[in-house]
């Protein structure tokens, strides 16, 4: 669906399910910025749920990476209101999703200079386009 996600070499992926540790099973670099699509495994289907990012563009026009990268916006990032590793666990057994797919692509670094918000704009508006909606964890 994102072929334009194609370009970036530095990318990988993971599985979570509820019971997994979420520090063991991340393979997200530390050192970067980029984005990340989370697909939930549910009913014998495939569905992406979340585009999120990690860093952002300074009032210089410099990237801001956070300090612990993509990474750390998986471990101590926040969403449902309190860490991922908590609040994932909780939210998947709520919505019968069996596992969280999650793909990272970095996105600026030394070889690519895309900001991720702007790229997770794309990707929004392109997903909304063709689904008349944003995926799910977007709109919580």
């Amino acid at each position: 669906m994102f072929d334009e996600l194609k370009k970036y070499k530095r990318s990988g992926h993971f599985f979570f399910k509820s019971s997994d540790n979420l520090s063991v099973v991340c393979n997200a670099p530390k050192d970067c910025s980029g984005l990340y699509l989370i697909y939930a495994l549910e009913r014998k289907k495939v569905n992406l749920i979340y585009i999120g990012i990690s860093g952002r563009q300074g009032v210089d026009g410099n990237i801001i990476h956070r300090q612990d990268g993509l990474r750390g916006r998986f471990l101590k990032g926040k969403q449902f209101g309190a860490l991922r590793k908590i609040t994932w666990p909780q939210q998947m057994k709520l919505e019968g999703i069996e596992a969280l797919d999650i793909y990272w692509n970095v996105t600026y670094d030394g070889n690519n200079k895309d900001f991720p918000k702007v790229l997770e704009d794309e990707l929004l508006l392109k997903y909304k386009s063709l689904y008349g909606e944003l995926p799910r964890w977007n709109k919580k």
